[in-house]
């Protein structure tokens, strides 16, 4: 009878194979069952760890960076109801600094601890970071997030939404130094002004997202600035409530930004028809989504504009622009073209009735959220008299009991 031999997958295989099986799993799930093979298996999987969600803490970040040595993304965010103490200080991104030199990603949304200090330790040992969010990190200011720029240079995406301390010198410092940025994140960033979207952009002219809602102080002398000079890569810009701009800012993101597909100037009360009408007509390929709740100087004229020629428009805020009419659906269809609208929200438009919404429906199959909250003339009782058939997937929103979707925040 011949003798039976087994041999043991660890001695048959090299670190270097494993690794090749390992890279040919495709699910989470797949490769953390991997590492569950043995230690050796489990000390392969974790080195081969890109990302990583993690609770911070000197004793865990030890754990963390023993055995995920190689990582490139590290979420520590907190979550903005329920945080605990004292999270992420800044000894710990002193820590993070030198334990993750390789890291690309840093995510420390709300860690609310962290001062000056910890950005001045990740300026000096993260300098392959790509991406940083501290939003509402309200501790920090200009001096700490200048650190992070003159040693992050490939700095490509940085969120600093409520950080209420920073002005305009932070902007010169990532101009001078980070000129490959693409994103920035500015939400609420009082103290910044046109004077600092100014020096941005004569350093920073790749961006592609740009967002200083409630940025009060931000009006139309610095939007112009950032349309000229990022006119071939600014996809969207987010202005909520910034009450100083008006026309002229539409007029130059109409002129040059032909690439434009988000557009919030919802509480810009001074933008009127004259420059949504120039908007459409030159941005109508490729604008999807536009929120201008609030325009009251915009009308019919504005909506019929943007119905014929934005063709790809997925997303419509008019809420609260009390002159558009009935009249603003009418010409729809006249170009043999269906609308692709998949979100419209016109609350508190008191002269759109049922016989609009109808109008609309006749057009557009795609429909799938309606919010006429606060429309007088238009009920759900109005809508089933005349039966109008809304898309089987559709949510009309008639008094609030609808979560809103966030396309337009």
């Amino acid at each position: 009878m011949a003798s039976s031999s087994s041999v043991c997958i660890n001695d048959s295989l090299r670190d270097d194979e494993l690794r090749a099986i390992l890279s040919k799993l495709e699910t989470a799930k797949e490769k953390e069952v991997f590492g569950l093979v043995c230690k050796r298996w489990l000390r392969l999987q974790s080195s081969e760890r890109r990302k990583l969600c993690a609770r911070a803490g000197p004793h865990m970040l030890r754990k963390v960076a023993a055995r995920f040595s190689r990582l490139h993304e590290l979420d520590l965010s907190q979550s903005a109801s329920r945080s605990f103490y004292p999270g992420v200080t800044d000894s710990d991104l002193s820590f993070i600094a030198n334990a993750f030199p390789c890291l690309r990603l840093l995510n420390l949304q709300n860690c609310k601890s962290i001062t000056d200090t910890g950005m001045a330790a990740i300026g000096c040992g993260l300098s392959s970071l790509q991406f940083l969010d501290v939003s509402y990190c309200r501790k920090l200011t200009d001096k700490g997030l200048s650190a992070v720029a003159e040693g992050c240079c490939d700095l490509r995406s940085l969120h600093l939404s409520g950080c209420r301390s920073v002005t305009d010198a932070v902007l010169r410092s990532f101009s001078k130094n980070c000129h490959n940025l693409e994103a920035l994140g500015l939400q609420g960033c009082t103290n910044l002004t046109d004077s600092g979207l100014i020096l941005l952009v004569a350093g920073c002219q790749k961006i592609k997202y740009l967002d200083v809602n409630k940025c009060s102080n931000v009006g139309d002398e610095g939007i112009s600035s950032v349309s000229q000079a990022c006119s071939s890569s600014l996809k969207t810009l987010k202005l909520l409530d910034c009450y100083k701009i008006g026309d002229k800012s539409v007029l130059s993101l109409a002129k040059f930004c032909k690439n434009l597909e988000t557009l919030i100037i919802g509480g810009c009360r001074d933008v009127s028809d004259l420059s949504i009408n120039l908007l459409a007509t030159a941005c109508g390929q490729s604008l999807k989504n536009l929120r201008m709740d609030w325009c009251v100087n915009v009308s019919d004229s504005s909506l019929n504009c943007i119905f014929s020629y934005c063709r790809n428009l997925e997303a419509l805020d008019i809420g609260c622009c009390e002159e558009v009419t009935d009249a603003a659906f009418q010409g729809l269809g006249n170009d043999g073209f269906e609308l692709i609208l998949k979100v419209l929200k016109v609350s508190n438009c008191p002269k759109i009735t049922v016989a609009g919404i109808g109008l609309l429906l006749d057009l557009c199959n795609s429909l799938e959220y309606l919010d006429v909250r606060s429309c007088p003339n238009v009920t759900k009782a109005g809508c089933d008299e005349a039966g109008l058939q809304f898309p089987g997937y559709c949510k009309v929103n008639f008094s609030g009991s609808i979560t809103e979707p966030d396309i337009l925040l």
